[in-house]
C-alpha cells in the first residue's frame, strides 16, 4: 500500500434525514454527530480511505464507506467494528451490511463502460447477464469458462472483468493485459483459459488495473466472483443450471 493510499480521502457526511418540520432538529443533530466523527477520523492515520460517514440503522453506531468495505464506528470515534450487522426480525435475521454491499456493487457495475468488458453472449440473445471477476490462471475460473456453452443454453450472458489475484504487475496481470488488448479479446481470453499462450500485447487504454481496483472496492476476495444484476455476490464456481435457477430462468 502506498503512502498516499494510507491517507483518508475527503469525508462526505450523508444526509439521510428528511428535513420536514417534525424531524428538522433530529436531522441537524445527526448530521452534526456524523460531521464530528468524520473530523475525528480525518485527523487519524488509520490506514484506510474513508469516503463517507452516515448514521447506521443501529442507534449510536455510524456506518463508514471505505476502500476496505463497510465498517462501523461508535459515535465518539473510540471504536471501529468490522463485520456484519444483522437486524432481528420475527421471521429471522436480515444481513443489513450485505444489503448495503449489494447496493454499492450495483453502483459499481453501473459505472463500468461496456466496451471494457469481455462479453460472451448466447447466439439467440441473453435472457439474463452476470458479471464475473476472473483470473486466467484460476482453476475454477477455467472450469466456469469451459461450461460457457451450457451457460448460453440457459440464456445466460457472461461479462468478464479482470481480477488477477496476484495483483498488478504479476505474470497473470500481464497475460490479462494481453488478452484485453488483443484484436480478438474473446479468443485470446479463451486461449488463456485453456492454458495456452497468447502474443504479448500492451495498449495504453487497457482497463485491467482499474478493474482489479474495482474488484477490491466490491469486496472480491477470490475468483471466480459472480455478481448478479441485483448486486448479490456469489463467490466461486456456480454450475450453469444452478446459476440459471438463481436468476429465475
Amino acid at each position: 500500500m502506498t503512502e498516499a493510499s494510507k491517507r483518508p480521502w475527503p469525508f462526505k457526511v450523508a444526509a439521510l434525514c428528511v428535513a420536514s418540520l417534525p424531524w428538522a432538529f433530529a436531522c441537524a443533530d445527526e448530521d452534526a454527530k456524523a460531521r464530528d466523527l468524520a473530523e475525528r477520523l480525518d485527523a487519524l492515520d488509520i490506514g484506510i480511505a474513508v469516503k463517507r460517514v452516515a448514521p447506521s440503522e443501529v442507534p449510536g453506531l455510524y456506518e463508514l464507506a471505505t476502500d476496505a468495505g463497510i465498517l462501523y464506528a461508535t459515535e465518539d470515534g473510540s471504536h471501529l467494528i468490522a463485520g456484519n450487522v444483522y437486524e432481528i426480525r420475527e421471521g429471522g435475521l436480515v444481513n443489513v451490511t450485505e444489503r448495503k454491499r449489494a447496493a454499492r456493487r450495483r453502483d459499481l457495475l453501473a459505472s463500468i463502460d461496456e466496451r471494457d468488458l469481455i462479453t460472451f453472449t448466447p447466439e439467440g440473445g441473453a435472457q439474463a447477464s452476470v458479471t464475473v471477476f476472473t483470473d486466467t490462471d484460476c482453476g475454477f475460473c477455467r472450469q466456469l469458462h469451459g461450461q460457457m456453452p451450457n451457460y448460453h443454453a440457459n440464456g445466460i450472458e457472461v461479462r468478464y472483468l479482470a481480477y488477477p489475484r496476484a495483483g498488478v504487475g504479476s505474470p497473470t496481470y500481464d497475460k490479462m493485459v494481453s488478452a484485453w488488448c488483443a484484436d480478438d479479446a474473446r479468443e485470446a481470453l479463451t486461449a488463456l483459459k485453456r492454458g495456452e499462450g497468447v502474443p504479448e500485447k500492451y495498449c495504453e487504454n487497457h482497463p485491467v488495473s482499474e478493474q482489479y481496483e474495482l474488484g477490491q472496492l466490491a469486496g472480491i476476495e477470490g475468483t471466480p466472483a459472480i455478481l448478479l444484476p441485483d448486486g448479490q455476490l456469489l463467490p466461486g464456481y456456480v454450475p450453469p443450471d444452478d446459476l440459471a435457477a438463481m436468476l429465475g430462468l
